[in-house]
């Protein structure tokens, strides 16, 4: 019987095992085992009567994976020996047992869409970024390449054939190495640099709400800390600045620190919580929509929509209904004590994800983004088996070759319901990126050339060509405020 809230004691009393089950009727018969619970919640016997050590161990193995429990009986009269190695003393509360349900993954044309059309923009935003902030505002192809791996392109894919694919916003020119050989150089182009000056400035009047996500982010972790490599991880699907670490964390000394971890990493640490912070998507949402006696009792309920024809199972609903009225725990408060094997953890891990796909710009990031937090958020093994789970609240994408993990009520079909100002930024990068391809395909661009014997002859080795880069010559520098 899975689901059941049950509360066990059990206690030797004068040689009998007695036991009191509260507050559902229950009824296990399991070999010579018999425990009753009446309505009149008075405290039964339950007599291990003409069994077998190993049948008596069996229900209890079978009890213990079931409910979750460890018998821990007293040696004495009226006791099997094979419980005398069990420690003196027990109370223990049940919470909900962990439901096995496994719900079809279907399709979703709109949100796959949502996901492919912005395939490379993650990688061209990047790279403006990367370049525009460079001493002279042009980088050779050897440098761009040590980036690479924050790009998130097909490893097929030559970094140099992508750049060329959009060529109203990288221009191509050469340079010589210091070893003389020519190499591919790129800049951004005028049409790019506007587009980046907008960016900036935007990046600067929301810098408090970035800071704000920033530090939910770190305190949904249990030491308030997360190595760098995890957050550079996610500081695009955030709305971080790449260079965050240098542009908007020094700005913030009282809040933030570099810290040395045990693994000999780096990590960022949040000098403390902030209680005004440290509530949910969900909870602020409460008021329009979750019932007012839900609310009470502290049983929040996700929103959820399935894709068109679906098709939910009624035994499949009626236990997501059960689920839903589970109590809800807030992804910022200390879940030791909840035992991981049950329903109320799971939802826990659920909501734990619900608010890190809020703190996105898009409400979605890479399954493989996430891999890392299992320590730091708490989590037992295999936990991004909710997103399979749970398909009315996450929609995992498959397109552009990995998994894209969206918050389904997000969106209104391919439009994001509550849109962070940087969203409207990148869609303009993203009708960009589509212009200039199309217009390569049709042969408006030919093929660039470097411009002149000047040019041709420029040594690009460790120190910079110029002395100022785009960003400082547009004018917008976080370190300034």
């Amino acid at each position: 019987m899975l689901g059941v809230s049950l509360s066990l004691v059990l206690e030797e009393t004068h040689g009998e095992t007695a036991a009191a089950l509260l507050p559902q009727p229950l009824l296990l018969i399991t070999g010579p085992i018999m425990l009753l619970d009446c309505s009149a919640a008075a405290v039964l016997l339950a007599w291990i009567v003409g069994a077998s050590s190993l049948q008596s161990l069996i229900f209890l193995l079978e009890a213990k994976a079931r409910y979750g429990f460890s018998a821990v009986v007293k040696k004495g009269a009226g006791c099997p020996n094979f419980l005398a190695g069990f420690r003196t003393g027990y109370n223990y509360q049940q919470k909900f047992s962990l439901v096995n349900v496994k719900l079809k993954w279907v399709k979703d044309r709109v949100l796959d869409a949502v996901v492919a059309d912005q395939g490379d923009l993650k990688a061209a935003c990047i790279l403006v970024s990367i370049i525009s902030s460079a001493r002279g505002c042009c980088l050779p192809i050897y440098r761009l390449r040590l980036h690479r791996g924050q790009l998130g392109l097909a490893r097929d894919l030559k970094l140099s054939t992508f750049i060329r694919r959009y060529p109203n916003i990288f221009s191509e020119s050469h340079v010589l190495d210091s070893g003389g050989t020519r190499v591919p150089c790129f800049q951004l182009t005028s049409e790019a640099l506007d587009l980046r000056r907008e960016e900036l400035g935007i990046l600067q009047q929301n810098q408090i709400d970035l800071v704000e996500r920033l530090c939910k982010l770190l305190m949904l972790t249990r030491d308030r800390t997360l190595p760098l490599q995890t957050i550079d991880q996610l500081r695009w699907d955030m709305g971080l600045p790449y260079d965050y670490f240098d542009s908007l964390i020094p700005l913030h000394p009282d809040l933030f620190s570099s810290v040395r971890l045990p693994d000999d990493r780096v990590g960022l640490k949040l000098q403390f919580g902030d209680d005004r912070l440290a509530v949910s998507q969900l909870q602020k949402n409460a008021a329009f929509q979750q019932k007012e006696e839900d609310m009470k009792n502290g049983c929040l309920a996700f929103p959820v929509g399935f894709t068109r024809g679906f098709g939910l199972k009624r035994k499949c609903m009626e236990w997501l209904e059960e689920w839903q009225r589970l109590p809800y725990t807030s992804p910022y408060s200390d879940a030791s004590d909840l035992d991981s094997r049950t329903d109320v953890s799971e939802k826990r891990i659920v909501g734990v994800f619900h608010e890190l796909l809020h703190l996105t710009v898009h409400k979605r990031t890479e399954r493989k983004n996430v891999s890392n937090l299992r320590k730091p958020l708490s989590l037992p093994q295999k936990f991004t088996k909710v997103f399979e789970r749970h398909p009315g609240i996450f929609y995992i994408s498959k397109k552009c070759d990995t998994q894209t993990v969206v918050l389904r009520k997000a969106y209104d079909r391919k439009q994001l319901i509550h849109k962070h100002p940087l969203v409207d930024i990148r869609g303009k990068y993203a009708s960009m990126m589509r212009k200039g391809f199309l217009d390569r395909s049709r042969g408006l661009y030919k093929k660039t050339a470097c411009s002149g014997p000047e040019e041709s002859m420029t040594v690009y080795g460790e120190d910079p060509i110029y002395s100022s880069s785009c960003e400082d010559r547009l004018g917008y520098d976080l370190l300034s405020e």
